[in-house]
Parts: C-alpha cells; sequence; structure tokens
C-alpha cells in the first residue's frame, strides 16, 4: 500500500505563522496549486481534509472527486486559533511550554497532540485495503490534508516519539510518502512540489 499526502496550498496563516482555523487558500497558493494540476500521481482512492483549503486545494490541483474523510481534519487549537505563536508567548508562555512539551496538554480547549496523533494513526491503520468500484486491489491512496496531520501520520508510521512532531518539516503543496499497511509503515519521502515532479 502506498499512501500519498499532499499538503493544502498556502493560506493566510501559514504566511503569518498563525494557528490555523478553516480560513481559505490566499491568491498565490491557490495560483500555485493549479500549477499542479493534472500532475498528481495516480492513486485509486482520493480523499481530503473537510477544511475549505483542502477542498480548495484538492479543486485546483484536479481532485475534483476527492471525498472528504473528517478523520483527517487539521487539528483544533481553540481559543489560539488566528494568533501566533510569537503572540502566546508572550501572553500566555507557560500555556505554550506545556503544549509544546506534554502530549496531553490542551491549555487552548481544542484538541491535545495525543489525541492529533491518535486520530491520524487510526486513519492511517484503517486506509483501505480493499477493491476498486472497478474490481482492482487499492494500492495508492491520495489523500489532500494539513501538515499537522501530515506530520502526525509520520510520525505514527515511523513510531517516533510525540514531541518529535515540530521537528518535521509539511510545506504547503509537499507530498509525503507512506508504504506499508496497519502497523508496518514506513516513510518513503518528503518533498516539494517542484523535487517531486
Amino acid at each position: 500500500m502506498r499512501v500519498v499526502l499532499l499538503c493544502h496550498a498556502a493560506t493566510s496563516a501559514i504566511r503569518t505563522a498563525a494557528f490555523a482555523g478553516d480560513e481559505p487558500l490566499d491568491e498565490r497558493g491557490l495560483r500555485q496549486a493549479a500549477e499542479l494540476a493534472g500532475r498528481m500521481p495516480r492513486a485509486d482512492q482520493v480523499v481530503r481534509a473537510p477544511s475549505l483549503r483542502c477542498r480548495q486545494t484538492a479543486t485546483a490541483v484536479g481532485l475534483d472527486s476527492a471525498a472528504p474523510d473528517a478523520r483527517l481534519a487539521g487539528c483544533d487549537f481553540g481559543a489560539w486559533r488566528g494568533r501566533t505563536l510569537d503572540e502566546l508567548v508572550a501572553t500566555t508562555p507557560d500555556a505554550v511550554t506545556a503544549w509544546l512539551t506534554d502530549p496531553a496538554a490542551c491549555p487552548h480547549g481544542g484538541e491535545s497532540l495525543s489525541a492529533l496523533l491518535e486520530r491520524a494513526g487510526r486513519w492511517l491503520d484503517s486506509v483501505p485495503s480493499g477493491h476498486t468500484e472497478r474490481g482492482q486491489p487499492v494500492r495508492t491512496v491520495l489523500a489532500v490534508a494539513d501538515p499537522t496531520v501530515i506530520r502526525a501520520a509520520v510520525v505514527h508510521a515511523i513510531d517516533a516519539r510525540p514531541r518529535s512532531i515540530w521537528r518535521i518539516d509539511v510545506t504547503p503543496l509537499s507530498q509525503t510518502v507512506l508504504t506499508g499497511s496497519a502497523g508496518r509503515w514506513s516513510l518513503r519521502s518528503i518533498g516539494s512540489p517542484a523535487e517531486q515532479l
């Protein structure tokens, strides 16, 4: 099984290093995604996170048929949505420290890192190994997702420590490729669109 995780295109939150809500792609992100139209890897199944930014990315790159999957939703940052890390460090440094050091901490009232890792791991381990509508085996799944979910899937795949999620760089429109099956995943590659085309 091959799972290709396509990170959504750039948004204002990415450009300002703010915690994401459900903002749309910015003009540049939309244009960059459109440049990739028709150049996505072939897949037996295509899914996407339910967010506006993932839906717009899927449409722009020509994956209109991507089915929404709630398990791919980006991390819920609760009260921190729209705020930058620098702003939070200046106003609530203890909360930020707790969040960065304790995977179970949830000072923003949204989703903890532990919960995100568990959700992404369950999704990855349940990736279909059945058959397509034409009776062919599902060998490749392409998913448009948020960077936090992609990082969480990588941490799960390589059985890394939860805090290592912050050491994985996932850029807009990058593709992360995992191979294997439930309990036996390997990280094949993480690369920018330019490197992969």
